[in-house]
């Protein structure tokens, strides 16, 4: 049961990757750039959840749901795959959306 929410979260993630390249959203519209985005994304993010621990504000919870792997005290493994889901899913919503928003105004224009 320690696995479930890695395996949640990488199910997740498999899922954000058929959705992008399915619609050419994020890393099959530019690999380069968007392993760029996503790495300072996430490594903004780590910083962030570094600095609440080093302040006593994030607490890792426990549960039976986790593998229980610390990469730094309060610092779960997980944390580094939700935070890559996280920034993941914001590129494929931004960028799809700009796409869907692209093509409205091209469409309005034309009628």
């Amino acid at each position: 049961m320690g696995l479930l929410y890695l395996g949640a979260l990488l199910v997740s993630l498999g899922c954000m990757v058929l959705l992008d390249s399915r619609f050419r959203l994020f890393f099959w519209a530019d690999a380069r750039r968007a392993a760029i985005v996503l790495v300072l994304g996430v490594v903004f993010f780590l910083a962030w959840d570094l600095a609440g621990i080093g302040l006593s504000i994030f607490y890792r919870g426990e549960t039976d749901f986790m593998t229980g792997i610390l990469l730094a005290p309060e610092l779960p493994l997980e944390e580094v795959f939700f935070l890559t889901l996280l920034c993941y899913v914001a590129m494929n919503l931004f960028t799809g959306a700009a796409r869907v928003m692209e093509k409205r105004s091209a469409g309005g224009a034309a009628s």
